[in-house]
């Protein structure tokens, strides 16, 4: 957002995301930490940090960045391919990264590309449609949002499938139009990588409505841990199906009447993982380290083992 107004619907989030992943590389003997950060919000104390120079645009400073380092933890929405871009200036400067392959990113960013994607390989997923699809003359509400959005802006609840039809027309090229689903509105966080995954929590998402726009008001990190073996096998069917998910990877769900049906797959950080260590007893940052270096996942103890941490928000994501 250098040169652009702040978003307060992510900023909040963003800087609790980078926070906590700081903290917990701090605790890890040996790593230095160089972060990139907006001079408009407050400073990181004791953290190396770069600014812009006059004229130099975010993937410049990113890339100088990355020049100083041996790995690189982007984290960033997928929107306009911008956590895809990132991954592969990574890769081009030779240096590791601490995410997602950028081929999965580019899926993954696509509510349509990820749904039919999930769907071929079995796994119930939302479905979704793009502009000139027939939409299905489905009862109850139906949800508008960018196909590579990130949070919830842009993102409408409507009334039903016609005004569903009506309002994808009028948004055009970029966006999506899936039914609600009734359920709980869930998330979980996984560990992945080669086509596998392990489940670290599963989180109690507490979304709410507003003159037709969805929010996130709070998680319940590790709050549904009593289904984490329900949900075990499903973290790694996602894996599989998209091999190239890589570190700490997040999974918006619907607990609904007929099982669980998948939203989207986020590629990166969420904001659960503010909550992880506390409620896990563990540093999902060592977790992703000790991932780069055995190439091995870890065998990490049960979700059920651990305890819930609630984490207030003001804006955020929804369904």
């Amino acid at each position: 957002m250098a040169g652009e107004p702040l978003s307060s619907q992510l900023v909040r989030e963003a800087d609790l995301m980078v926070r906590s992943l700081l903290d917990d590389l701090s605790r890890i003997p040996g790593v230095e930490r160089l972060a990139s950060r907006d001079p408009r919000l407050p400073e990181l104390a004791g953290v190396e940090t770069l600014v812009a120079t006059p004229g130099e645009d975010s993937f410049s400073l990113y890339s100088r960045g990355v020049a100083q380092a041996q790995a690189a933890w982007p984290t960033a929405p997928e929107t306009g391919g911008v956590l895809e871009r990132l991954g592969r200036l990574t890769l081009q400067q030779g240096r590791l990264l601490l995410g997602c392959h950028p081929d999965a990113v580019r899926l993954s960013a696509s509510k349509r590309a990820t749904a039919a994607a999930l769907s071929a390989a079995g796994i119930s997923a939302v479905p979704t449609f793009v502009p000139g699809d027939q939409l299905p003359d489905l009862p109850g509400r139906w949800v508008l949002k960018p196909d590579d959005g990130a949070g919830a802006e842009e993102t409408l609840l409507v009334a039903d499938w016609r005004e569903a039809r009506s309002a994808l027309e009028r948004k055009g090229a970029g966006f999506v139009a899936q039914p609600w689903i009734d359920g709980d509105s869930l998330s979980l966080s996984l560990l992945a990588a080669a086509g596998e995954a392990r489940l670290l929590a599963v989180n109690r998402q507490d979304v709410r409505v507003t003159d037709g726009r969805l929010a996130l008001a709070g998680l319940g990190v590790n709050a549904a841990a009593r289904q984490g073996r329900e949900y075990a096998g499903l973290a790694g069917r996602i894996a599989a199906t998209i091999p190239g998910l890589w570190g700490h990877v997040g999974v918006d769900l619907i607990a609904g009447s007929e099982g669980p049906v998948v939203l989207e797959i986020n590629p990166r950080l969420t904001t659960s993982y503010c909550g992880l260590g506390e409620a896990l007893s563990i540093n999902p940052a060592q977790l992703v380290l000790d991932l780069a270096r055995t190439g091995r996942l870890p065998e990490v103890c049960s979700p059920e083992r651990g305890v819930a941490v609630d984490l207030r928000l003001e804006i955020s994501s929804g369904q």
